[in-house]
């Protein structure tokens, strides 16, 4: 047995952990940080999950340079460029950036999100170490300075306590508004524990959350060259268990990535797409991808319009096995569609418009098949996503 405690400040709640956020000039708003660092005081087990994109980032492809098994105690963090396709001279302004830093480091990191395509400004990410506060605690100039589109920031913490009176904290930060589509949005993703959890929970644990939450949304679709989470653990406290843990863990991760999701730019519903009745679970989450993913499903969300026939044809054109005799599609509990009620009745149709005029609501796609099935999230696109996105390097 444990308890899960929600805890404010996030990341200012674990053992041994410092972090700060400073302006060096990357963004236009000084009010507003563009590099940080999350550092601790001892070295990290860390385990991480990235992007499926070809084109991984520099800081991806620098941090898999490292041995299997490596301990770090320092990530330094960018905004505004995200040093992607940018070749071997991507890696190596990493390698010379982590070079200068000040304090005595073990295996420093780095990870960036913004514009593709463009060299990092080394000088000025340089001048944050000169800037920076090593001893500070600031969780929310921490989590404000890794943003891009973001509209708020994305800040969880927990405190785990077990039955025998122990405990251990567990809390992260993320960013993602946009380009979001994690098939492990340029989303990012830092987790940090003082837990005295084993390497191997480490790797299994932080897969698992990943899959179900943040591999399980979509703004748009696309599958950004930087995506990653990473998890830090400083065994700071000797309290642990899998159980517990695990739980925590994906209790944080779907939280953020229903942050994200909520922040979709421009976005004003977070929907649930649930297949079930489905021949195999792969088919069942390759539909419920598939409408989340959607862009005439999107845009029928944005405009409150019950257009059942949208969400037929995207499960229809995902390949799998259904059969438009058994389908039934449902919004909440009201049934919108079946081989019995092919239109929407007046009354119906009222009700629908109301459901989709909600925050948030379930979309229920019933193949009546076999028993497989699958949940994803997504949310609506709208004029200002358009906005946003054709004026992003402006």
């Amino acid at each position: 047995m444990f308890d899960l405690i929600s805890l404010k400040n996030s990341l200012q709640n674990v053992e041994g952990f410092y972090f700060d956020g400073v302006n060096v000039g990357l963004r236009d708003d000084k009010e507003q940080g563009d590099v940080a660092f999350i550092r601790s005081d001892t070295p990290c087990e860390v385990s991480a999950v990235f992007t499926t994109n070809r084109f991984r980032a520099a800081p991806i492809k620098h941090f898999l340079n490292y041995k299997k098994g490596f301990k770090s105690d320092f990530l330094l963090i960018n905004a505004k460029n995200a040093n992607a396709m940018t070749g071997k001279r991507g890696v190596k302004d990493i390698e010379e950036i982590l070079s200068k830093i000040p304090i005595k480091v073990t295996n420093p990191l780095m990870s960036s999100t913004g514009v593709i395509g463009v060299p990092l400004d080394k000088e000025k990410i340089i001048s944050a170490f000169d800037k920076f506060d090593f001893d500070a605690r600031d969780a929310k100039k921490t989590a404000r300075s890794i943003m891009t589109t973001d509209s708020f920031e994305k800040e969880i913490a927990f405190r785990v306590e077990l039955s025998d009176g122990s405990f251990f904290n567990i809390a992260a930060i993320a960013k993602g508004a946009g380009m979001i589509n994690p098939a492990m949005a340029t989303m990012l993703c830092f987790i940090i524990t003082d837990a005295n959890i084993p390497k191997e929970d480490m790797d299994e644990l932080l897969k698992e959350a990943v899959d179900e939450s943040f591999n399980n949304i979509s703004v748009d679709g696309d599958t950004s060259t930087n995506d990653s989470v990473m998890l830090f653990a400083n065994h700071k406290k000797s309290a642990y268990d899998k159980n517990a843990f695990s739980f925590a863990l994906k209790e944080i991760t779907k939280e953020l990535s229903m942050m994200i999701l909520k922040d979709g730019e421009g976005s004003n519903k977070v929907v649930a797409f649930e297949i079930k009745g489905a021949k195999s679970k792969e088919d069942a989450k390759k539909a419920s991808k598939a409408l989340s993913n959607s862009l005439l499903v999107k845009t029928a969300l944005f405009g409150e319009d019950p257009n059942w026939g949208r969400i037929a044809s995207t499960i229809g054109a995902s390949g799998i096995e259904c059969d438009e005799e058994k389908l039934k599609i449902f919004y909440d509990e009201l049934l919108i569609y079946s081989k019995d009620y092919p239109t929407l009745d007046p009354k119906r149709e009222l009700e629908a418009t109301k459901i989709m005029k909600k925050d948030s609501f379930k979309i229920v796609c019933d193949l009546s098949i076999g028993s497989a099935s699958h949940v994803s999230y997504g949310c609506d696109l709208s004029y200002e996503y358009v906005k946003i996105n054709a004026d992003y390097r402006t």
